[in-house]
């Protein structure tokens, strides 16, 4: 439908606990496709959620199989409504960005295993694992709907947060 404009923090929005979908309408399909064309429009990007387009809705999109670390393990795009975790173990910490926080990298430990359960746009309820650079991006989408920013999930005040570099 339409690449929409991402907001940046501190707006807050981006705080606020998203209000679960109870009905899957025309309006949270326009949602849905709005979320993938910022997606990919999105530079790297292998994920959004609604707040980050201004929308305090429990939606977000992912897909990491065209990026080099989830190419090989990855379920494709997932249109996720309502997700929750199920189960979660593994560790590991990893660098992220976000397109919220455009300046910052951040290393971040996040579950490298987890059990995933959300509605698709068809109403169906989808449930299966998911492991890796998947499982992080999951996990960093859906932080999105409890109003959580990686910055709040750094592993090391010391060491843990970088300035992107400007190649302005």
């Amino acid at each position: 439908m339409a690449v929409k404009p991402i907001v940046v923090y501190p707006d807050p929005i981006l705080k606020q606990v998203c209000a679960p979908v109870q009905a899957i309408d025309d309006e949270i399909k326009e949602l849905i496709e709005d979320l993938v064309d910022t997606m990919h429009a999105g530079p790297g990007s292998v994920g959004v959620a609604a707040p980050q387009i201004g929308v305090s809705r429990r939606v977000c999109v992912i897909d990491v199989s065209k990026n080099r670390h989830g190419k090989e393990n990855n379920h494709g795009l997932l249109l996720m409504i309502n997700p929750e975790i199920l189960a979660k173990s593994g560790g590991a910490v990893m660098r992220e960005g976000c397109m919220s926080v455009p300046d910052y990298t951040g290393d971040v430990e996040r579950a490298t295993e987890l059990t995933l359960r959300f509605t698709e746009p068809d109403g169906n309820v989808r449930e299966f694992d998911a492991s890796g650079f998947e499982a992080v991006a999951i996990q960093h989408e859906m932080d999105h709907l409890d109003g959580f920013l990686f910055l709040d999930r750094i592993a090391s005040l010391k060491t843990g947060l970088f300035r992107r570099k400007s190649y302005k």
